[in-house]
C-alpha cells in the first residue's frame, strides 16, 4: 500500500460531464490505498482461504427481478463483446452480453480461465464481493473523494492523472480504447482489454492504474449531484470534510423506479472509455454502478484510514 498524505484539493470538472459539476473544495484526512487494483491473483488467495462465492457465480432468484425473462435465471455475468460495425452507442445493449458462467475466474465465459491473466485486475466483482474482500483483508473501500485525491496524484486542476494532455507526445499513459468504440480499436496502447497491474506509469503518488483499465468501486452512494455544502465545523465554511455520498434511497435509477437496487459510485473510468463515448479516463470522472452489477470492466482495490 501506498500512504497519501491527505489534504484540500480541488474536486470535480466543469469541462466534461455535467454529473462532475461543480468544482468545490475538499479535504481528506490521511490514508494507506492499494499501489495497484486488486488482481486475479489476490482474489484467488482470498477464495481459497475463505470459500467466498461471488455473485456471479450465483443463480440470481426471478424474485428479486420482476419482469426477468424465462430462462435467465442462471449464474453469469455481462461481458463486453466488440462490434464488427459502428452501432447506435445510446444502446449499451450493442455490445454487452449476459453471458452463462461468466465470472472473476472465467471473465470470458466458462471456456475461458486466468491463464496469462493472473496479474490483470479481477474483474466481474459486484460490490458486495469486493466489501468481502475487503472485510477479510481488514481493509476497507475508498470513498470517492478519497479515490479522486489519490488519482490525481498531487496535480491540482488537471483533466488527466498525469497533466491536460491525454497522450503527451504520443506516449499512451493508461489503457483505455484508442479509436472508435465500439468496433475499432487501434490498441496503441497495446491491450485490447484488461492489461497487467503496473503496464503504464504511475501517478505521482506512485499509484498504478487509478486511471483506466478497470472501473474501480468506492463505498460512496451514487447522486447526480455530488456533496457541495461543507458540514458546519470552525473553519469549514468553504471547505467539505471527508464527504460522502448520498442516501440509499437517493441512488435508485430514476429511469427504472419499479428497481430499488441502490448504486454506488464507480471512479477511475476502464479499457473501454473512449474518446467518442465515454471520456471518463479522468481523475474526476464518475458513473453510478448497481451494486449487483458484475461485468469484464469492473474491479476495484483498498484503503486502511489513518487512526486519529
Amino acid at each position: 500500500m501506498i500512504h497519501i498524505p491527505g489534504g484540500t484539493f480541488t474536486m470535480g470538472s466543469e469541462t466534461f460531464y455535467p454529473e462532475e459539476m461543480p468544482l468545490r473544495r475538499v479535504k481528506v484526512d490521511p490514508f494507506w490505498i492499494d499501489e495497484t487494483p486488486v488482481t486475479n491473483r489476490d482474489f484467488a488467495r482470498f477464495v481459497e482461504a475463505t470459500g467466498y462465492v461471488t455473485v456471479a457465480e450465483i443463480a440470481p432468484d426471478p424474485k428479486d427481478y420482476p419482469g426477468m425473462l424465462p430462462g435467465m435465471d442462471k449464474a453469469g455475468s455481462l461481458v463486453f463483446h466488440k462490434t464488427a460495425t459502428p452501432v447506435d452507442t445510446s444502446n449499451p445493449a450493442n455490445w454487452w452480453s449476459f453471458v452463462f458462467g461468466a465470472d472473476w475466474c472465467h471473465p470470458l465465459g466458462p471456456d475461458s480461465n486466468l491463464d496469462d491473466l493472473w496479474d490483470h485486475p479481477v474483474v466481474h466483482i459486484a460490490y458486495a464481493d469486493a466489501e468481502a474482500y475487503a472485510k477479510w483483508a481488514g481493509k476497507a473501500l475508498p470513498t470517492e473523494a478519497e479515490f479522486e485525491f489519490a488519482a490525481r496524484g498531487g496535480l491540482e486542476g488537471k483533466d488527466y492523472a498525469w497533466g491536460d494532455e491525454l497522450a503527451p507526445d504520443g506516449a499512451m499513459m493508461a489503457n483505455y480504447w484508442q479509436g472508435l468504440f465500439p468496433f475499432a480499436n487501434q490498441c496503441l496502447d497495446g491491450w485490447e482489454r484488461t492489461s497487467p497491474v503496473r503496464t503504464f506509469p504511475a501517478n505521482g503518488y506512485g499509484l498504478y492504474d487509478m486511471i483506466g483499465n478497470t472501473w474501480e468501486w468506492t463505498a460512496d452512494w451514487w447522486s447526480e449531484r455530488p456533496q457541495t455544502v461543507a458540514k458546519k465545523k470552525p473553519g469549514a465554511c468553504c471547505v467539505m470534510e471527508n464527504p460522502r455520498g448520498a442516501k440509499l434511497k437517493d441512488s435508485y435509477d430514476p429511469v427504472q423506479p419499479g428497481v430499488r437496487i441502490g448504486r454506488k459510485v464507480l471512479k477511475g473510468g476502464s479499457h473501454l472509455c473512449a474518446a467518442n463515448y465515454c471520456q471518463r479516463y479522468r481523475p474526476a470522472a464518475r458513473h453510478p454502478e448497481m451494486i449487483d452489477s458484475a461485468t469484464t470492466h469492473i474491479g476495484f482495490r483498498c484503503v486502511v484510514r489513518d487512526r486519529a
